[in-house]
């Protein structure tokens, strides 16, 4: 169990990008990075006829297509082009190198029953059923394809029940943008498409875990229903699959850019990283034992606490600040060139956790968890492994 909250430490070090970046260009939606699943020798689900990595590429392609065509203004970047093993690691770091606003993986579904069918796209997030966890499974084994996945992923098994405890305390700083965009897939799948809709859908998928921008993974059939399969394998089939999600990121990109252009002012200027939420909601008590005084000091010299960071500016900024409304013991620390703010000064990356959940209902939603050593900024997994050696867990 150990070895996967190492694992789960990966997570904390993905912060928020800054939706301001986006305004100096003139849209909080240019670049989408579009993820056909699976590839080269891993084939992923197989029908009577077909294999997913070549209908999910077919449809991935001919998505991009749509999108340059009727939005000249966005840059598309696929995952993979060709009938290529891509390792689910390598997909996520493409979207956080070209600084995607959109990551788009696309997959086929199967199952052991040849009447299931309909789409379904999930977003990052904790296994709601265990028809949930058997998708995330089946998609995350791709990383057995990989050479020492157990070294890349520090131990992650898809193969072991055990596996999702690593989710078990993740949230999806860009749940809400997530949920947005896949509730529009579906919507498009149902109206445009006519396909039967399962829904919007939460599971831990190892390819969302680890990028940084909103994402869903679209399961878009199953080649496990001969009727389904019929169907995407068809030239029109894969053009209505794509074309409805084409319409769902125009759709998604309006409503992004709008909201962009109706924040005429922000708090704290061209250095925000988290948006602040003003929000009526009663202050959230936490153990923190450092004072706004001594605030910055995670406990005594050679200790290692979490806290959770909920906002940066560029500009300190009083802790009884209103935008602080609802936060009690509020600390700062100055990293990366901006002042951070947190609350919480917790021993475990559980009780964090904890405290992340209330500052997120307090209307913080992009909130996560960091840790510390010496008032040093550390990151969560080098915390984890100090701890095991010192017998703190």
């Amino acid at each position: 169990m150990k070895r996967f909250l190492v694992f789960f430490g990966i997570i904390l070090l993905i912060v928020s990008m800054s939706s301001l970046m986006a305004a100096a260009t003139g849209g909080a939606v240019r670049t989408v990075v579009i993820d056909p699943g699976h590839g080269g020798r891993d084939s992923g689900a197989i029908g009577r006829r077909s294999m997913e990595k070549d209908i999910a590429l077919a449809i991935s392609l001919k998505l991009g297509e749509y999108i340059r065509e009727n939005l000249p203004g966005v840059e598309v970047v696929f995952t993979r082009e060709t009938d290529v093993f891509v390792p689910l690691h390598e997909r996520a770091q493409i979207a956080n190198d070209n600084n995607a606003d959109l990551f788009i993986s696309i997959h086929c579904n199967s199952t052991g029953s040849s009447r299931a069918l309909g789409t379904e796209t999930f977003v990052m997030g904790l296994h709601r059923s265990q028809a949930n966890l058997e998708v995330a499974r089946r998609e995350n084994k791709s990383i057995l394809y990989e050479d020492d996945y157990l070294e890349t992923y520090d131990g992650f098994d898809p193969n072991s029940p055990e596996a999702s405890i690593i989710f078990a305390l993740y949230q999806n700083a860009y749940l809400d943008q997530s949920l947005n965009m896949a509730s529009l897939i579906q919507q498009q799948f149902r109206d445009r498409a006519r396909r039967i809709d399962r829904g919007v859908k939460q599971a831990g998928f190892l390819v969302l875990y680890q990028i940084a921008m909103p994402g869903v993974l679209v399961e878009t059939g199953f080649l496990s229903n001969p009727n389904e399969e019929r169907y995407l394998m068809s030239e029109s089939g894969q053009a209505y699959i794509a074309s409805a999600i084409y319409r769902a990121f125009r759709d998604y990109k309006e409503e992004e850019d709008e909201l962009l252009a109706s924040r005429n002012e922000y708090p704290y200027g061209q250095g925000t990283t988290n948006t602040i939420r003003h929000e009526e909601t009663p202050a959230i008590h936490t153990n923190e034992k450092a004072t706004q005084k001594d605030a910055g000091r995670p406990g005594d010299a050679g200790s290692i606490v979490f806290r959770v960071q909920f906002a940066s500016t560029s500009e300190k900024r009083p802790y009884d600040d209103p935008a602080f409304r609802g936060l009690e013991n509020v600390s700062c620390y100055f990293h990366e060139g901006l002042y951070k703010y947190t609350v919480g000064n917790e021993p475990t990356l559980e009780r964090a956790a904890a405290i992340q959940q209330k500052v997120h209902g307090a209307g913080f939603r992009d909130a996560f968890v960091v840790a510390f050593l010496n008032e040093e900024r550390i990151s969560a997994t080098e915390a984890i492994e100090l701890l095991k050696k010192t017998g703190a867990e």
